[in-house]
């Protein structure tokens, strides 16, 4: 039965499948680029913009950079508490190193912003446009966005940069719903998984090109830098035109216009010659339940005891990715790996990104095999003992050298577990759980979830580093534990299985008598 279930998903993996999913998430790898890339030459930047605003640096030399030490995240190459590398007090009190802080931490975090604003237009402009065309019309502001940045030295650089960022963190916003909407509706159920764990390897992709491309010798020095910060503009134009080949979501055409012969042409192409009535009558269930539903919005989605539970879950699976301490490692690993004695820590660095793309790429033929649910719950223990691992390894490394290479070990296997289940899995989930009518609501909501938890992390972070020292990994040991408890509890296996099933299960787990046996036996069929 597995092998004819192989032989059928196979059969289904055809080169328009192919080209469609690979064309949507090169909206993730902008994304992945965009987080990494102003990292990579922040002391390069930062003393442009020193000069810009008239505040000189205590050397005249540009220091050399760190590439990538935190996707998403407001960077710093010095150890926590540490002085080295401020700025001298100007003669001119306005233009203070505080202001250079606030610019730099405003090209950071703007990004963030611009994804909060601009998911919660997801659902309408996927709607109104369809999900191909709404790809294409968004991937302008990408393309304007990085059209500022390359320009940066041309103007104020500092506000070209901020605006330029802004305008790619509303491109990502928009994409980073678009993309798993698009990709879960022209996915066939057995492929369903393994597709949507695309998003992640793009997103990996893209922080550990900008990571290499970073290098001082490459971009990341002060004559190449706009051209750096721009260059994801070149995947934008690529998707603009690959996107004229694709089809459109049979999903979208079938159930929201109605179109059935579209729908079924769609689907051929897709699919290649396999028999679409199946999908067909798989929609047109989902039509009526759709019909029945009536127009759903992010107020109904809290407000309405149906989708309640579905919501909670795919809030919670988004703040579990961003709250999981992942950014935190990426942070402070350049840190550890200079303490470990590592003569060239921006390469031990680059060489996490590398281990962060790999096990994305291995977590795409897991994703089948081991089902969503498990994979996650793996992940968060994985993460889990690696952060007690890490604040082992962190209080003990005054007084034994070796705990150093704890850490680092650490470090590692902290990635590792991320890429398995906590890193692609929320991503496509939420598509998962909900059917065609809630669906655009939701993944707004979740998307809007995921960039807020982004932003307070990239905010916060440094702060409590500075307060809590070695002890930081203890907070996201904490938070893991709750998090594991949660999914273990509350969040369903997908695999395999239809939306409609998926919703089953919720309306399954509301009914008001529940036995214990009968939820142990519920829990075991969603592992099956």
């Amino acid at each position: 039965m597995e092998k004819k279930s192989k032989m059928q998903a196979e059969k289904h993996l055809t080169g328009t499948l192919v080209l469609s999913v690979f064309t949507a998430v090169l909206g993730f790898f902008q994304y992945g680029y965009s987080l990494g890339v102003i990292n990579a030459p922040q002391k390069v930047i930062e003393a442009h913009y020193a000069r810009v605003l008239g505040i000189i640096p205590m050397d005249s030399t540009v220091p050399s950079t760190v590439p990538g030490t935190v996707p998403g995240t407001v960077p710093s190459t010095r150890a926590w508490g540490s002085t080295e590398g401020m700025l001298t007090p100007p003669e001119d009190p306005a233009a203070s190193p505080h202001v250079l802080t606030m610019f730099w931490s405003l090209s950071v975090s703007v990004f963030a912003i611009g994804g909060m604003v601009s998911s919660f237009t997801v659902g309408w402009i996927g709607d109104r446009l369809g999900r191909v065309k709404a790809m294409l019309v968004v991937n302008v502001l990408s393309i304007v966005g990085n059209l500022l940045m390359g320009l940066a030295k041309l103007g104020p650089s500092h506000i070209l940069i901020i605006a330029g960022r802004a305008i790619t963190g509303l491109y990502c916003g928009l994409s980073s719903g678009l993309v798993p909407m698009y990709v879960s509706e022209v996915s066939p159920t057995a492929l369903r998984g393994a597709l949507g764990t695309l998003h992640q390897l793009a997103i990996v992709t893209g922080i550990l090109i900008s990571q290499v491309l970073g290098l001082d010798f490459l971009l990341g020095n002060d004559e190449m830098w706009p051209l750096l910060l721009g260059l994801s503009g070149v995947a934008a134009l690529l998707q603009f035109f690959l996107l004229l080949l694709c089809p459109e979501s049979p999903r979208y055409l079938y159930i929201k216009l109605g179109k059935v012969e579209e729908a079924k042409k769609s689907l051929k192409r897709l699919r290649g010659n396999c028999d679409p009535m199946k999908e067909i009558a798989e929609m047109e269930k989902e039509k009526q339940e759709a019909a029945s539903e009536k127009k759903v919005s992010i107020g109904q989605l809290f407000t309405s005891s149906k989708y309640r539970q579905a919501v909670i879950v795919a809030l919670m699976v988004q703040i579990s990715q961003q709250f999981s301490g992942i950014n935190a490692i990426f942070y402070y690993s350049t840190n550890i790996f200079e303490r470990a004695g590592v003569d060239q820590p921006v390469y031990a660095t680059i060489g996490v990104g590398v281990v962060n793309t790999v096990f994305t790429v291995i977590s795409v033929f897991l994703v089948e095999k081991a089902g969503r649910r498990s994979l996650f719950l793996a992940g968060l223990m994985g993460m889990l003992l690696s952060a007690v691992a890490m604040t082992v390894g962190l209080v003990l490394l005054s007084q034994f050298a070796w705990m150093s290479y704890v850490s680092m070990i650490a470090i590692f296997l902290f990635v590792i577990f991320f890429e398995v289940g906590p890193g692609p899995i929320p991503w496509f989930i939420v598509a998962e759980l909900f059917s065609q009518g809630p669906r655009p609501a939701a993944i707004a909501i979740a998307g809007f979830c995921n960039w807020a938890c982004n932003f307070i992390v990239g905010m916060c972070f440094q702060y409590i580093a500075d307060l809590c020292g070695s002890y930081v990994f203890v907070i996201f040991a904490v938070l893991l534990l709750v998090f594991l408890l949660f999914a273990y509890l509350k969040v369903p296996e997908t695999k395999g299985k239809s939306f409609e099933e998926i919703a089953a299960v919720f309306r399954r787990k509301k009914l008001p008598a529940k036995t214990m046996t009968e939820l142990q036996e519920l829990r075991g069929g969603e592992v099956a």
